[in-house]
């Protein structure tokens, strides 16, 4: 019965949303060929040169591919792709306070959730409208967290100090969860 999608992540489920970023360079151009090269016959900015799971559920489901949410004039529909190349789970913050640098174009989960309110309020006009439309909607949430520990490794942080960050990680992918339930996802 699911009418509309919802995805949150990072590149193995971004249809599109990191090469609509200002200033985003990338040591994959997912915005040129082979990219998109097999199914699509063009570049889409999806991690791959065909399909990604979520594109799979999509069509299982008999629904369009879902559109990046930085993509203007898109209809959505159908539901929205927040995920976005190279997110981490956590806020910029805790790699901060942990002397890792992550990129300034980094769109962390509670990022791709105010996009996600934002949108909400764009195609609900009151909560019980809004609720109503969630009843219906699948929400993929992930995949996330693997660049947490991608980023704190290329920094030279160990193994022993990243296992810490496991408990952080899974909080952050627990709290959007409980979040979107609170607007009136269903379990």
């Amino acid at each position: 019965p699911f009418k509309i999608i919802y995805q949150f992540g990072d590149s193995l489920a971004d249809t599109g949303n990191r090469i609509r970023q200002s200033g985003v360079t990338s040591v994959f151009d997912v915005s040129s060929l082979p990219y998109g090269m097999t199914y699509f016959h063009k570049p889409t900015g999806r991690f791959s040169n065909g399909l990604l799971v979520i594109d799979y559920i999509a069509k299982a489901l008999h629904l369009p591919l879902l559109h990046p949410y930085l993509e203007t004039n898109a209809s959505f529909i159908s539901g929205v792709n927040f995920a976005v190349g190279g997110s981490t789970a956590l806020d910029n913050s805790f790699f901060y306070d942990r002397n890792i640098s992550v990129p300034s174009t980094n769109v962390p989960l509670s990022q791709q959730l105010k996009w996600f309110k934002k949108h909400l309020k764009l195609v609900s006009d009151n909560r019980s409208q809004c609720e109503e439309r969630l009843k219906r909607a699948l929400f993929m949430m992930g995949e996330i967290g693997g660049n947490d520990f991608s980023t704190a490794f290329s920094q030279g942080k160990s193994i022993k100090e990243s296992r810490n960050y496991v408990p952080y990680v899974v909080d952050a992918i627990s709290l959007a969860i409980r979040e979107v339930i609170q607007f009136g996802a269903r379990i």
